[in-house]
């Protein structure tokens, strides 16, 4: 072969490998500078935040035709256009790269919440119609992004439980579309700036390192104080915590003089007065310092009784009070009325129930009450004892009481049954406390603290203001209960699973009790779990309720197996049945999955407009509770699902809606 030909093949094989090893880097990695110019510059951008943040390589991301970016996970594209980039929960190492998502300027949502990035949070400023912003559980160091008030669509803003630093800037107040704010578990320092959005509903800064008085606005003064805990230098009126005033010094310049006597006051004017008489007022005098003496000793006799009275009603209401705390409920149940006033039945049972707890005083404080996940001591068990007691219903494995103590903190306390947990040892519960404990999640209420002593157990939650979604769907017993929106539906649906997806990835557990009575309303109604993991400590072979019976999977409920995330599944489907006709499980009748749409159909009073998305709910409530577990779908596989019919309802709207001329 000659030279000429050897020297072209040597070319030609050149030309080969730089093309072949550049179009393997651009559909792994951020593509080369060579071929950038090829590629959709908001692929580009993607690859650039995936080459950094995703150092296990747990994002498959491959480009092999020009749009194939719209597909990938976590990304939604409207007209090729990235406008939803969600990434919760991926287990993601690395950092936030500079300059990687700014080229997605129609992004209206970033959700990189529940991994592992680190380092600072980079300039977001090229993002002008970003509408949510989750960064929250994460390791993002630094101070407070600024560049993020410039972004001034942003209603959602969470960057709570970081390592953030430094003080929150002043112009905050300039998001005045702000409707949810979190910014707790960080290391801010400073005060808070005076917040004055009319839309915020959601606040929270606690767990910081905050002070001074908390500006008194309206939006700041709405808020409990469990927006502003574990700032032990806060104060102010909204905190409920008196501020240090500097001591006041009477000085001779702001000393007021007495006042000049009327006499004296003409006299240097040059009007002539008489001095009156002496006799005349030294008379005055004595009449009006009886009058006076007479009129204090009125007053006095009048405090007095008014005191008295006041005294007596306080030991009234003290007297009723101890008979409805936490105390007597765990401690004198002779003298515990934590019950319906006109129910003897009712009353005759709780009694009885509560003699099991007649143990000393002192016996019940030989336990310790035990926080959970590091979480910060904000109460004594002493506290907790002390603590006014509602009553708020009773579960397949305990009681639940509202506790308000003398802070005015207010939390939820579960009493387990002893009879039913006596299966579980002390160590085992304290073991299995400790992992549900650890469980941290927007769409779980949080286990705060729970105690055991001899045959005593309790578990404290948070306090969850609006319900439980049992109440939101059959309403009073006076009144029948319509069902609630095919939307709604869907945003419950949706915070449910994400519960539920998080406790099986997060961890080995599962939640094992899902019902509609074990979900909660939070502050803004989102739907949050609660009860998850606490079935797994007790013997509940002896149940008999038929709706708990009907949420049990058929390999549960023939075999008493224990749950698994199949069996999660399975319950997830009868609860999402139940929300969508506003019957309870064992009022739904045995039908095959042919059948389910028209019974779902018979039981609302839709549209026929919406008749597509409550099928599309439907189709996934039947694969939800089919018989074989094998063929149900995951948790992970079912928000997929969810978010699937969430957009195609808002490409459908946005259709309809530029139809009908609206921009």
């Amino acid at each position: 072969m000659s030279p000429l030909m050897l020297l072209l093949c040597f070319l030609l094989q050149l030309i080969y490998s730089f093309y072949f090893c550049s179009s393997s880097a651009a559909a792994t990695s951020t593509p080369s500078a060579p071929f950038n110019s090829l590629l959709p510059s908001n692929a580009v951008s993607l690859l650039s935040f995936k080459s950094k943040a995703d150092l296990d390589n747990k994002l498959h991301y491959t480009l092999n035709e020009r749009f194939d970016y719209c597909q990938w996970r976590g990304v939604k594209c409207v007209q090729g256009r990235v406008v939803r980039f969600v990434l919760q929960g991926f287990s993601l190492r690395g950092t936030f790269p500079a300059n990687s998502l700014t080229h997605l300027d129609q992004l209206r949502i970033l959700n990189l919440r529940n991994n592992s990035l680190s380092g600072p949070i980079p300039d977001l400023s090229g993002l002008p119609n970003l509408k949510t912003l989750f960064l929250d559980h994460n390791f993002f160091s630094g101070t407070f992004p600024l560049s993020v008030l410039s972004i001034h669509r942003l209603v959602i803003l969470d960057l709570s439980r970081n390592n953030l630093t430094g003080s929150l800037p002043v112009r905050l107040t300039v998001l005045d579309r702000l409707n949810y704010l979190r910014l707790d578990s960080n290391w801010f320092n400073g005060s808070i700036p005076p917040l004055n959005q009319t839309q915020l509903q959601i606040f929270n800064v606690s767990n910081n390192n905050l002070t001074g008085p908390v500006p008194v606005t309206p939006t700041l003064k709405k808020f409990n104080i469990r927006s502003f805990l574990r700032n032990p230098s806060l104060c102010g009126e909204v905190v409920d915590k008196p501020c240090r005033s500097a001591p006041f010094f009477d000085s001779p310049s702001s000393a007021a003089s007495p006042p000049t006597p009327l006499y004296q006051n003409a006299q240097s004017q040059g009007i002539l007065i008489t001095p009156p008489p002496q006799h005349k007022h030294k008379k005055v005098g004595v009449v009006l310092g009886f009058v006076v003496g007479t009129l204090i000793l009125i007053a006095a006799v009048l405090c007095l009784f008014a005191f008295v009275k006041k005294r007596r009603e306080e030991t009234e209401t003290e007297s009723k009070a101890t008979k409805c705390t936490i105390e007597t409920i765990t401690n004198s149940a002779a003298n515990a009325t934590v019950s319906e006033p006109d129910d003897s039945s009712q009353e005759i049972k709780l009694e009885k129930e509560m003699k099991v707890l007649q143990a000393p005083k002192q016996q019940m404080k030989s336990g310790n009450l035990i926080f959970c996940s590091g979480e910060t001591e904000l109460y004594s068990l002493e506290q907790l004892m002390r603590a006014s007691a509602e009553l708020l219903g009773r579960g397949t494995i305990g009681t639940t009481y509202k506790a308000l103590m003398a802070s005015q903190l207010i939390v939820s306390v579960k009493r387990l049954d002893a009879g039913k947990t006596s299966i579980t040892s002390a160590e085992a519960f304290e073991q299995h406390m400790e992992s549900v404990g650890m469980l941290r999640h927007p769409n779980l209420v949080a286990v705060r603290a729970y105690f055991q002593a001899k045959q005593e157990r309790l578990v404290i939650y948070d306090y969850q203001p609006n319900g439980s979604l049992f109440n939101l769907i059959h309403g009073s017993r006076s009144t029948r209960a319509k069902p609630l929106h095919w939307t709604s539906c869907l945003k419950i649906a949706e915070d449910v699973a994400q519960g539920l997806a998080y406790i099986h990835q997060a961890s080995k557990l599962t939640h094992g009790n899902l019902k509609s009575s074990n979900v909660l309303l939070g502050s803004d109604f989102e739907a949050c779990l609660t009860d998850y993991s606490i079935i797994a400590l007790a013997d509940i072979s002896s149940e008999d309720d038929p709706d708990s019976a009907c949420y049990k999977a058929p390999e549960v409920r023939k075999s008493a197996r224990r749950a698994t995330p199949g069996s999660d599944v399975y319950a997830y489907g009868i609860l999402l049945l139940e929300l969508l006709t506003g019957k309870p499980p064992s009022q739904h009748p045995h039908l095959s999955p042919p059948d389910v749409p028209d019974w779902v159909r018979a039981m609302r009073e839709d549209d026929n407009e919406e008749d597509r998305w409550l099928a599309m709910l439907v189709d996934l409530a039947s694969i939800c509770s089919l018989t074989s577990p094998e063929q149900r779908p995951t948790m992970r596989q079912i928000l997929k699902m969810i978010q699937d019919i969430k957009d195609s309802a808002m490409v459908e709207n946005n259709k309809r809606d530029a139809h009908n001329g609206y921009s």
